[in-house]
């Protein structure tokens, strides 16, 4: 070690970091070592040039003496180098003394010429030499590391050596201190001419003294060195070839523990944001997202932690911040919630000036270190603020919950005194576990507004009030599923007839397009309702308009590629579904991205509704008979009026789109009154954790459970035992509860083919109004009923009859055998007939024609209390006005 590290001399100059002393380089061992034997072989190899030059170029008639003396001057120069002696001594063996000699002739200089010569090549071989044998030894001295090098090294090493916030000492095997870098004169308080002196002259204390002088190995042991404790660690260093040494290092106790504190909370806080990750943002909620952070940071960052958020966020809605926005509190964590200045649900607007109004305007979080002296924290709610203060808050950090640049909120984090207060450095934690809950807010916020859509569209798709009709006594419900809305629909109808039609129907996927097609399917089945179909002919009919639609959205889709739907091939240009985008000449989906098959975008492929299911069923009040159809769809419940639940046997049909060739067929129950009909979408019955089999079973327990309940209560009961508590799917559910028509209200007469039948019926039917009490209503009733018979016996067949049936409305039919359906016209000025159907048109609420498997009825509904509809464009008197006198009936 004596070897790199010495003591300059007093003209050495001094060091920054060490006035007087400075580590001397690694370079001045070797040059120690070579730097005499270069200087004597430099001078002894000028001296011999100089004087061969001076033999060479003397006059003929120089002194031979002056040359041998300048020779011999030369060689005793020479001989002076320790080391390369003996080969001077070879090449130039002394000359004998002798006497004056005689002048020599210019021809015997001339002689003397190769000796000299000779002697010049001995001088340049004996430097080279002695060069080869400096470097040799200087090589061997640095390991093989060329100088430059060595100096670069040094000077890193003295940089890093000073630089660090450790203690280093370098100690001799004598015990002599040869380094003490600036971090160990501090902790030590060493002199500034410490460096050569034994470690005992040091003053230092007797246990660190004896550690440092005994050179044995130590690791941290803790020492006292004046008022600090010092982690000392000892290593020994015996390096090959030179002299042992020992190296210390230093570090301070107390600010070890400072780091480690420091190291342990940032720790701690890297941990809590990795938490925050995994615990925020768990629901699509942003209530229970704005709780989630607030459960994370109690108490492992703040005391007491609430949350606000803006008011437009809590409905999906883009929030503006403004000086009188609105928030509403969803989250108090830390202190009872009736504590609080404002509880959860209440809607806070703060004062100007507070910090939580300058951060939610900033956008920047707010520190304020002593709440006591904050006046500006106190305008909000003086009474409120000091409750606060009273509990022993002291520090609050309020920052805006901001995502994607859109401020949704607010996080407030308290701090009593006992927890100490917030300090800057907090601020930037403070503002990264809010940044994380904000995108949580942010995306549950995204989620609600669509999720409102499509909750929307849906429900305004869905019946929003059922009709009014005395056949059934009818309860539903809808429910949504977490992941979004489905197709599922439910639907009641009145038919002519006092009877209704109950329709249950699922589309298979979730979302907007489900919602819609199920709009598109439920306008399907009102307007062949309106046809008054049975149920198979109607499903039927369904089912061949969704072959279409799925056919109509194939083609779209190969037009939107440039393909020919059957073979998916094809070229060209075209418009996407819904003008959503062009092609391009190479048959490239304009902002389509790479990967999307056929240069089409993913989500703007095939939408087909393949695969819904529906259950139409038509219930007649004046039989008690029901008539129901299913394509794919689960078959209905039926609860007796005893309490009794089964499950009757529907024929299976393949589910709307799939039907093709294959007909639908019909089951028809017989429903005592007080029965109830269940029907429900598979969402109730099935899921991801039970199969229908199992689902089927505890309906069947739900139902059975109450025999007396009504059809809300049966609902209720129902959804509240096989709900789960995450649906995966959209339910609905309907319980109808069946109803006779008295029989007393109901009236029927067989009419033979003679004309002069008519007469009779129509005072029968008048008798019977007069007995209901519907005797303001005869005129019209008769009028009605004159045309319908009349026209059922001239061009229809037998059988004909003729009903009467008194509900919400009186219901005139005339059925007869022919299918053959009356048209209403307009009738010219001049001609005969062809006024019948307008008269009838013009004096019933509603008319029309519904097809048996025997022919035909002829129908009418008038209102009760007689009130006629209003008039159309021509008025009854204007079409009598047109005859002369009116035909006897």
């Amino acid at each position: 070690m004596t070897e790199i590290f010495g003591r300059e001399g007093d003209d050495a100059p001094a060091s920054p970091r060490s006035p007087g002393t400075r580590p001397r380089s690694p370079l001045n061992g070797p040059r120690l070592a070579g730097r005499v034997s270069v200087r004597q072989l430099a001078r002894a190899v000028l001296l011999g040039i100089v004087a061969v030059l001076a033999l060479a170029f003397q006059p003929p008639d120089a002194s031979a003496r002056e040359g041998r003396q300048l020779a011999a001057a030369g060689a005793q120069i020479s001989a002076q180098a320790p080391h390369p002696r003996t080969a001077v001594r070879a090449a130039h063996p002394p000359l004998p003394r002798e006497a004056a000699a005689p002048e020599r002739t210019g021809a015997q200089g001339e002689d003397q010429f190769p000796v000299l010569l000779g002697s010049a090549a001995g001088v340049l071989l004996l430097v080279a030499g002695g060069a080869a044998l400096v470097g040799w030894r200087l090589r061997r001295q640095t390991g093989g590391v060329r100088p430059a090098e060595m100096r670069r090294k040094y000077d890193h090493h003295d940089a890093v050596l000073h630089a660090v916030r450790e203690g280093v000492l370098i100690l001799g095997s004598d015990g002599r201190l040869l380094l003490a870098n600036d971090e160990a004169r501090r902790l030590l308080e060493l002199p500034a001419d410490a460096e050569r002196c034994p470690v005992a002259d040091l003053g230092l204390e007797p246990q660190l003294s004896a550690l440092l002088a005994s050179g044995r190995a130590a690791t941290d042991e803790v020492l006292l060195a004046g008022d600090r404790l010092l982690a000392v660690n000892v290593r020994p260093t015996a390096p090959s070839g030179r002299p042992a040494g020992t190296v210390v290092t230093l570090r301070d106790t107390r600010e070890l523990r400072a780091l480690a504190g420091r190291a342990g909370v940032a720790q701690e806080r890297l941990k809590l944001i990795y938490d925050a990750g995994l615990r925020i943002g768990t629901t699509l909620d942003v209530g229970r997202t704005a709780e989630e952070l607030a459960e994370v940071a109690v108490p492992r960052f703040a005391d007491v932690v609430t949350v606000e958020l803006l008011e437009p966020v809590l409905r999906g809605d883009e929030p503006t911040v403004g000086a009188s926005a609105e928030l509403q509190r969803m989250a108090v964590k830390g202190v009872p919630e009736e504590t609080a200045i404002y509880r959860v649900g209440e809607v806070v607007r703060y004062v100007p000036g507070t910090p939580m109004a300058t951060g939610l305007a900033s956008g920047r979080p707010v520190l304020v270190g002593d709440l006591p002296a904050s006046d500006a924290w106190r305008q909000q709610d003086p009474d409120g603020t000091q409750r606060v203060l009273d509990s022993g808050i002291r520090s609050l950090i309020t920052t805006p919950l901001q995502a994607r640049g859109v401020v949704l909120g607010l996080a407030n984090y308290w701090r009593s005194g006992a927890s100490g207060t917030f300090e800057e450095e907090d601020l930037a934690f403070a503002e990264e576990l809010t940044a994380r809950a904000a995108v949580a807010v942010d995306n549950a916020r995204r989620y609600t507004r669509e999720h409102t859509t499509a909750v929307t569209l849906q429900r305004s798709l869905l019946p929003q009030t059922l009709p009014e009709q005395s056949a059934l006594a009818v309860a539903h419900r809808y429910l949504p599923a977490h992941a979004g809305v489905g197709g599922d629909w439910f639907d009641v109808i009145p038919l002519p007839g006092a009877r209704v039609a109950l329709v249950v129907g699922d589309v298979v996927g979730h979302g907007l397009h489900a919602a819609a097609t199920m709009g598109r399917l439920r306008t399907a089945v009102h307007n062949f309702s309106a046809l008054d179909l049975p149920p198979d002919e109607l499903l039927n009919h369904l089912d061949e308009l969704v072959a279409h639609i799925d056919t109509d959205e194939a083609r779209a889709a190969g037009l939107g590629t440039g393909a020919d739907p059957g073979t998916g091939t094809g070229t060209g240009t075209g418009t996407g579904t819904g003008g959503r985008g062009v092609l391009d000449g190479a048959g490239t989906w304009a902002g389509g991205r790479e990967g999307d098959p056929a240069g089409v975008p993913g989500h703007l492929g095939r939408t087909g509704i393949t695969g819904a299911t529906c259950l139409y069923a038509i219930y007649d009040p004046v039989t008690g008979r029901a008539t129901l159809a299913t394509a794919g769809h689960p078959a209905p419940a039926v609860i007796g009026p005893a309490g009794s639940v089964s499950f009757p046997e529907v024929p299976v049909s393949p589910p709307l789109g799939l039907g093709g060739s294959v007909p639908v067929e019909t089951a028809e129950l017989t429903l005592s009154e007080g029965s109830r009909l269940v029907l429900y979408t598979d969402g109730l019955v099935e899921n991801r954790d039970r199969d229908i089999a199992t689902g089927l079973e505890l309906l069947r327990t739900a139902l059975a459970a109450g025999a007396d309940r009504t059809p809300e209560e049966t609902c209720t009961a129902v959804l509240d035992a096989m709900l789960p508590a995450h649906p995966s799917d959209d339910i609905a559910l309907m319980v109808a509860r069946t109803q006779l028509l008295d029989p007393t209200r109901v009236a029927e007469w067989e009419v033979s083919s003679d004309p002069a039948a008519v007469a009779p019926v129509r005072a029968a039917c008048l008798r019977m109004l007069e007995s209901w009490g519907l005797a303001a209503i005869d005129f019209t009733t008769e009028l009605i009923l004159s045309e319908l018979i009349t026209n059922a016996i001239r061009y229809g067949a037998q059988p004909i009859r003729v009903r009467l049936l008194y509900d919400r409305a009186l219901i005139c039919e005339v059925s007869d055998g022919t299918s053959a359906s009356p048209h209403l016209r307009r009738a010219a000025t001049t001609d005969e007939g062809g006024r019948g159907l307008f008269l009838v048109a013009q004096f019933a609420h509603r008319w029309g024609t519904r097809y048996t498997p025997g022919g035909k009825v002829i129908w009418t509904e008038q209102s009760l209390d007689g009130d006629r509809p209003e008039p159309g464009p021509d008025a009854t008197e204007d079409v009598l006005d047109q005859w002369d006198d009116v035909p006897a009936l």
